[in-house]
Order: C-alpha cells, then structure tokens, then sequence
C-alpha cells in the first residue's frame, strides 16, 4: 500500500461554526493468485505481477461544517466521496457465459453522500438531535469482491433522533411515578 493523507480542521469561526476536511489518495496492491479473500476469479493473475486488492479505492474525501446556532442550537452537514472500489467481479461470468456484474471497468462507481445532522439544548440539562444519513438515497455497489463477506451497497437513507438526559432526572422521574 502507497499513500498519503491530509486533515484539516479550521479554527472556530467567527464563533459561530468549524470547518473539517479529511482526503486520501492510497493505491492497495498485491501479488499472486488470490485477490482478498477464498475465491479467485477469472480475472485473477496467476502471474506474480501486482493487482489491485479488493478494498482499494484510490480517491476518498470527507468534509463538512458545523454551525453553532442562536438559541443554544447547532446545525453540522458532512460530504464523503469515494472514488470507487477496485471491481472484483470485472469480466467474471456464471456457468452459462454470462457476465455476472453490469460493471465491468477496473473500478466500480463513485460514490457521494450527504448527510446532515441538527440539534438544541432544552433547559439544563435535556438534549435533542436528528440526524439524516444519505439524505438523497443514492445507493451504490460498493464492494463486489469475492469473497466470505460477499456484495456490499452503501447504506440508504437513514433518519433518527435522540434525546439526552442526565441520568439523575430519570430517577427522579422513576420516582414521582411509583
């Protein structure tokens, strides 16, 4: 494996808010028959040249900002994009000859989510927050290696909530209850 990373984290804002940014450009290879895992495909070089490993994605960013908003609330939005994992299945066929994947390049496709995540303190000592995981739901194939862990897609839409509070107000609570 060859690569380098950067991170950067910006200094607060104005107060009001913080920058982040993480990108990696990596090259994963190896040598022989096997390509990350039980089963060699007919794309397997039995040569003892270098071929991509089954999670190599030579391109990944993650980015986003988080606001500190009036009324002791937040707002935090984030980018991750992926270049595409290397494509295990490429040329691969089933027993009657045909192609068993629609993609059929080196790498799979790229891949883009956006997430997004708000909150706000109430009183003392109540926290609430909702998150949206791949607001837009654009689902991918993002590993078609294979092998034990078998085909992967990258997660749909997700949407949850929380609520914090300190342990000693469910008590109290428990307690005017019974």
């Amino acid at each position: 494996m060859r690569a380098w990373e950067a991170t950067l984290r910006s200094p607060s804002l104005w107060r009001r808010g913080q920058f982040h940014l993480a990108y990696s450009d990596q090259i994963a290879e190896q040598r022989g028959a096997i390509t990350g895992g039980l089963i060699c495909t007919s794309s397997c070089d039995p040569s003892f040249s270098y071929t991509p490993v089954d999670h190599d994605q030579r391109q990944t960013l993650n980015t986003g900002f988080t606001a500190v908003l009036p009324s002791r609330s937040w707002f935090s939005s984030n980018v991750y994009y992926g270049s595409g994992f290397s494509n295990g299945t490429a040329g691969a066929t089933n027993g009657d000859g045909n192609l068993i994947s629609p993609y059929q390049g080196n790498y799979l496709p790229v891949h883009t989510t956006f997430d997004v995540s708000a909150g706000k303190t109430l009183g003392e000592s109540f926290k609430f927050a909702l998150t949206v995981v791949n607001v837009t739901n654009h689902r991918v194939l993002t590993d078609s290696s294979l092998t034990i862990g078998g085909f992967h897609y990258n997660d749909p839409r997700q949407v949850s909530a929380e609520l914090r509070y300190p342990a000693s107000t469910f008590k109290e609570l428990l307690k005017a209850v019974s």
